[in-house]
């Protein structure tokens, strides 16, 4: 389970005898997709909304035609049974949850919405889905597999080309080892990105493409094989499961990013940091809001930096500015 400090149980006394303990409740944080055909994306929206108010949890929903894309948190037993729910819908039976320490009090509010992509690449028309899921993706490898086929083309002499489905400011804190990471600010970015020609020559390599939850992955893999890239795999699970299975012992670096008030996790004690801090790179793993007001750029501050209004600006000037 990911380490993160947060919502674990504790002892309370009041309101019970002597010598008894009770404990209050465990919150948890479930984050989820799933890419099916949805013929009323409208009527999907409202019941997850009326499903998530009923059980008092908070988080981000996006549904499409295309699927769902979900991370909430709330109450354990209320999750546990929000979670339930959801895959009464035929569609939903088979989505892959994963569960991390935190609640709802790690989202402003409860989001359910619907767009014309779950993630937002800016291609909405080709992308296809079946109800197995994407169509002409890349081949799911879970984290054990990845290992084998890491090992396997090294034995070959050939290495394995492992490509950030990510912003790039989220591998600054990060990232598989020797990764190649794309100039994005956004998902948006990818499309044009894969379109430059940067990467054409890892077109006949072996490529996996990895993101946080896997999401990402579904739709960049899918992008690049049909542009031309002969062998794409993606990490099943994402950044999650693998750190879930071999935490900092493997080929993983660094914390993860998360877009919640969480900010970053770590998968154990031993996680390196691999982020600098903007003005004087000293270690640091946390991303700080500019303290210009017209600015709010997020970016990698130490402690240090971060506790004066002087030094917790864009050292080479905002761009607001």
């Amino acid at each position: 389970m990911i380490s993160t400090g947060r919502g674990k149980q504790r002892p309370k006394r009041s309101g019970t005898p002597p010598g008894t303990l009770k404990y209050v409740a465990l919150n948890k944080i479930v984050l989820f997709y799933g890419f099916t055909p949805i013929a009323d994306p409208d009527a999907v929206r409202l019941w997850q909304r009326a499903l998530c108010e009923k059980l008092g949890l908070t988080g981000r929903i996006i549904i499409s035609k295309d699927g769902i894309n979900a991370t909430v948190g709330g109450g354990i037993g209320a999750v546990k049974q929000y979670v339930k729910t959801t895959r009464e819908y035929p569609g939903f039976r088979g989505i892959d949850v994963k569960w991390s320490d935190g609640g709802a009090e790690d989202f402003p509010r409860l989001s359910v919405k619907v767009r014309d992509e779950i993630v937002s690449f800016g291609a909405p028309g080709e992308l296809k889905v079946d109800a197995n899921g994407v169509v002409g993706g890349g081949k799911h490898l879970k984290p054990e597999e990845l290992h084998q086929l890491v090992d396997a083309r090294k034995r070959d002499g050939e290495d394995v080309v492992f490509f950030d489905g990510r912003n790039a400011f989220e591998a600054q804190i990060g990232r598989f080892k020797d990764a190649v990471v794309p100039d994005v600010a956004t998902t948006h970015d990818f499309i044009k990105e894969l379109d430059s020609g940067k990467y054409d020559a890892l077109k006949d390599k072996p490529v996996v493409t990895y993101c946080t939850g896997g999401i990402r992955c579904e739709v960049l893999s899918s992008l690049m094989v049909n542009r031309g890239f002969k062998e794409v795999y993606q990490l099943d699970g994402g950044i999650v499961r693998y750190g879930e299975a071999f935490k900092d012992q493997g080929l993983w670096e660094g914390s993860l990013y998360v877009f919640d008030k969480r900010m970053h996790l770590e998968f154990s004690d031993e996680a390196k940091t691999i982020g600098q801090c903007a003005r004087c790179d000293a270690p640091t793993s946390k991303f700080e809001n500019c303290s210009n007001p017209s600015c709010r750029t997020l970016t990698l501050y130490c402690d240090e930096c971060a506790a004066s209004p002087d030094t917790l600006r864009c050292p080479d000037g905002c761009a607001a500015a």
